[in-house]
């Protein structure tokens, strides 16, 4: 709210069920989504959405935020780190939650994908398996 960032979800019919641990996945996308919001600018956009993608249910969650400088991609699954490390920096935060995102997928089988130009969001992407 102090933000007047927009939030949209948009899920497909069918995509809103798969095979995965509910509390973890619950928090998976509390942490991206907090992320979007903590570095998107005043009034912007924060979108999670669920699609088919045959077996398979793509979850992504984007934002039209600061974005994340190409050679920080890696990096910024590592535990601890942060793209500004900084005493002063602008952004709070341990470090972590990418980190255990990763991890939390990896046992769900899936890896996290992520997209971003300097200046204009980010985009998280994952796939997980529909129930059989």
């Amino acid at each position: 709210k102090k933000q007047n960032i927009n939030l949209q979800s948009e899920i497909e019919e069918g995509a809103s069920l798969a095979e995965a641990d509910q509390e973890k996945l619950q928090w998976v996308l509390m942490q991206l989504v907090e992320n979007a919001i903590k570095f998107s600018p005043q009034g912007g956009n924060v979108c999670l959405s669920a699609r088919n993608e045959g077996t398979k249910i793509r979850i992504c969650v984007s934002d039209e935020g600061i974005g994340i400088p190409d050679d920080q991609f890696q990096k910024i699954f590592d535990a601890f780190y942060q793209v500004d490390g900084s005493s002063t920096r602008k952004f709070g935060g341990t470090g972590m939650g990418l980190s255990l995102v990763k991890r939390i997928l990896s046992l769900h089988k899936t890896e996290i994908q992520v997209s971003s130009k300097e200046k204009h969001g980010s985009e998280f992407t994952f796939l997980l398996q529909k129930p059989v």
